[in-house]
């Protein structure tokens, strides 16, 4: 499906709220209908036949239907399923807000799309490191099974706040959030 008109259609079919919340994707199965030339590069850019998609409201709509159902992306309406690439991760958080300090700290980040998320028990942060390059990507749970990416202005200011704790025997950084460490890295030894 690379229809040029393929995009258009899937925001008519986003049924019109009123403005609380997301659709239930979760709740709805259409058939699948194929894929489309859309794409999510590791930055946070949103591609169409290969063009960025420059108008941000429509991103934001199109953010609102996709799910993640095993390792593979789709765009979801109540009358259609259609695939698309995701290079990493569909969001990438831009920007934090640190409230409090210590345990009591609460890490607020918002995301490309405009999402906002306090991290703890239903936003956890997570932090996988390549085993070649020691390099880390860092993500935060923004709803369900989609992650954002955490950008890495956003990962170094996480950085400026952690503290050591010991975990599983072994000293780590880490930081706060809702009353829930989150390790980053190993402490340098």
């Amino acid at each position: 499906m690379s229809d040029p008109g393929k995009a258009g259609d899937l925001l008519a079919q986003i049924p019109k709220g009123e403005g609380k919340g997301l659709p239930p994707v979760h709740l709805w199965n259409p058939d699948f209908c194929g894929d489309i030339d859309m794409r999510i590069a590791r930055d946070g850019t949103w591609y169409y036949l290969g063009t960025p998609i420059g108008r941000k409201p429509m991103v934001r709509l199109f953010s609102t239907i996709i799910r993640r159902d095993g390792d593979d992306y789709f765009l979801i309406t109540p009358v259609e399923k259609v695939g698309i690439k995701v290079d990493d991760a569909p969001f990438v958080a831009v920007t934090l807000q640190v409230e409090g300090e210590g345990e009591a700290q609460v890490l607020r980040f918002t995301t490309n799309v405009e999402d906002e998320v306090v991290a703890g028990l239903e936003h956890p942060i997570r932090v996988e490191i390549d085993p070649a390059t020691l390099e880390p990507s860092p993500y935060i749970l923004v709803r369900r099974n989609l992650e954002a990416l955490i950008h890495r202005n956003v990962f170094y200011q996480l950085v400026e706040l952690a503290v050591e704790r010991e975990v599983d025997g072994k000293p780590w950084l880490g930081v706060w959030s809702a009353g829930q460490f989150y390790p980053i890295g190993p402490t340098p030894v």
